[in-house]
C-alpha cells in the first residue's frame, strides 16, 4: 500500500516551487514564474494520478473486478 512518503514527496514539490517562484518573482521574471509554476502543478498531479491508479487496480483486485 502508499505509505506516509508520499505525503512528504509532495510537499517537498510544493516548497520547492514556491521558493522558485518567490525568488523569479523578486527578480522581476513573472513570466518564467508562471511557467515553473505550471510546471510544478503539472509534476503534482501527475504523482496523484498514478496513486489514484494505483488505488482503483487495488480496488479491482479485491473484489475481483476485471
Amino acid at each position: 500500500m502508499t505509505d506516509i512518503s508520499i505525503i512528504f514527496k509532495l510537499a517537498a514539490i510544493g516548497i520547492i516551487i514556491t521558493v522558485v517562484c518567490q525568488v523569479l518573482k523578486k527578480s522581476d521574471r513573472d513570466d518564467v514564474a508562471t511557467v515553473v509554476s505550471i510546471v510544478g502543478l503539472v509534476i503534482a498531479l501527475t504523482v496523484a494520478v498514478t496513486m489514484i491508479g494505483d488505488l482503483f487496480q487495488v480496488v479491482q483486485d479485491i473484489f475481483g473486478v476485471y
